[in-house]
């Protein structure tokens, strides 16, 4: 009954929260019955002792988020209706006869719309498996200027695209396709930050070249610094001028700060200080939308060793075990948010480990992945949940900022075929399996172009609200 109770307390904490008031609407009665239904299905499983493996007081939490979180709308968004169905930037009006005519013109859409969000409202998107879908990605392998090279895979020789035919589908419910006008269309005027490591930028620039592809005018996008720069300064950001938003990326792979000094006798030391949050070269915490995430350089060696690298105040850990590092860090992260977002204009998400599928050895001892074609069809070959997420759950749930978890974990289990591999790099014309290969990030397009479809399948079920 405990697992139940903190299940509970954390809900009703949710909706007491003076600064996230929700709706007294048809939605708000909606996300009561899910919180109910929810309760219910917990205590009876854990009576009988038959609750699936899966269907944890997290994962039900995590639905109870996106209900409760998403169901209302973003204060950020003015609660005129007219201005939701504007194009304008200046008055943000429509006449009557306009508003008219488009109800006229999109009365079946809308319809439509209307029936695809009812289901969100009740599903977890991501629960689900990829399925063969032969329609066109989002946009074209070769066609985006602003990939990384080590993610472009066409142009870096990969001869099959077999990985762009599968598409995720959630159990129980349906998630419309991305749109990029629309898209840009909710966030004019508005700044969007992802702060994290590399598989953030993976998403990072999988936004930017879908938001890219609707534009009609690509010479009103515009790179506010250079390359090189932007990877000097961790720093990296694209304004939509047509639609006066930007969709930037900080650097911060730890998310806590990390140090690097020299002794007296010259010798590099480096030491990660999870007291203190890493301070941006630019500030982000007053954006509109921030995606954090963080994971993947807590695997690497020196990190998971945890030998004289882990600091708090003046203690220099001899040996800290690294997911206790992870969860003090995380905690560091969470206190920062709490303190400094505004949750009456920022809205906060956390994107989940992103799966990777070395074979026969680690990334720098031979590890691969450049035969694989096809996703993982059999649960029974997926790696165990890992239990850095089963922390960051854990955290976010005892935070006083609503956060909405990406659960990409799962999701990215599958998709082993979805990798660079040896095509992470230009112009290598002999490539053998010797050489280094990655496994962790992804082609694009690709999958992450998946994980931004569910976003913006969450930011539409906010913003169709208001509308509503």
């Amino acid at each position: 009954m405990a697992p139940f109770k903190n299940l509970f307390t954390t809900s009703i904490n949710i909706s007491r929260t003076p600064s996230f008031p929700l709706p007294r609407s048809r939605t708000h009665c909606l996300a009561i019955a899910l919180l109910l239904v929810s309760l219910f299905f917990f205590s009876s499983a854990s009576l009988t002792n038959q609750l699936p493996s899966f269907l944890t007081a997290s994962s039900l939490a995590s639905s109870i988020l996106f209900a409760a979180n998403y169901i209302s709308p973003f204060s950020s968004i003015t609660s005129s209706r007219t201005c939701l169905v504007s194009d304008s930037t200046d008055s943000c009006k429509l006449s009557s006869v306009t508003a008219m005519e488009r109800t006229r013109m999109n009365s079946r859409k809308e319809e439509e719309t209307d029936g695809v969000i009812a289901g969100l409202s009740s599903c977890d998107i991501f629960d689900g498996n990829w399925v063969l879908d032969d329609s066109d990605p989002v946009y074209q392998p070769g066609s985006c200027p602003f990939l990384d090279d080590a993610f472009n895979c066409f142009n870096n020789g990969r001869p099959d695209l077999d990985y762009l035919r599968y598409r995720w589908k959630p159990h129980g419910c349906h998630i419309p396709r991305f749109d990029g006008r629309q898209m840009l269309r909710m966030l004019r005027g508005k700044r969007m930050v992802f702060v994290g490591d590399s598989l953030n930028r993976n998403m990072w620039q999988s936004l930017v070249c879908a938001l890219r592809e609707s534009v009609e005018n690509k010479s009103r996008i515009f790179q506010i610094e250079g390359r090189r720069e932007f990877r000097n300064r961790g720093f990296y950001s694209f304004n939509f001028v047509d639609y006066n938003c930007s969709i930037d990326f900080v650097k911060s792979p730890f998310l806590v700060q990390e140090w690097r000094s020299s002794d007296r006798r010259g010798n590099r030391r480096e030491r990660l200080r999870l007291d203190m949050i890493q301070t941006p070269s630019f500030n982000y915490h007053d954006a509109d939308i921030i995606i954090f995430n963080t994971g993947h350089w807590w695997t690497h060696q020196k990190t998971y060793k945890g030998k004289n690298y882990f600091q708090e105040g003046r203690r220099v850990y001899n040996r800290l075990e690294v997911n206790e590092a992870y969860q003090k860090a995380l905690r560091t992260w969470a206190k920062w948010v709490d303190s400094n977002i505004n949750r009456s204009h920022t809205r906060v998400f956390f994107g989940g480990y992103s799966a990777s599928h070395f074979r026969r050895g680690k990334w720098d001892s031979g590890g691969h992945c450049h035969e694989e074609r096809q996703p993982i069809t059999n649960d029974t070959q997926l790696k165990p949940y890992p239990l850095m997420m089963k922390i960051l759950e854990s955290v976010i749930s005892e935070m006083k900022t609503p956060v909405f978890y990406l659960n990409i974990t799962r999701m990215t289990g599958y998709r082993k075929d979805g990798h660079p591999s040896v095509y992470r790099k230009p112009d290598v014309h002999q490539r053998t399996p010797g050489i280094i290969q990655d496994c962790s990030h992804w082609c694009l397009p690709g999958v992450p172009d998946s994980w931004n479809e569910l976003f913006y399948a969450a930011y539409l079920l906010s913003y169709h609200d208001l509308s509503s």
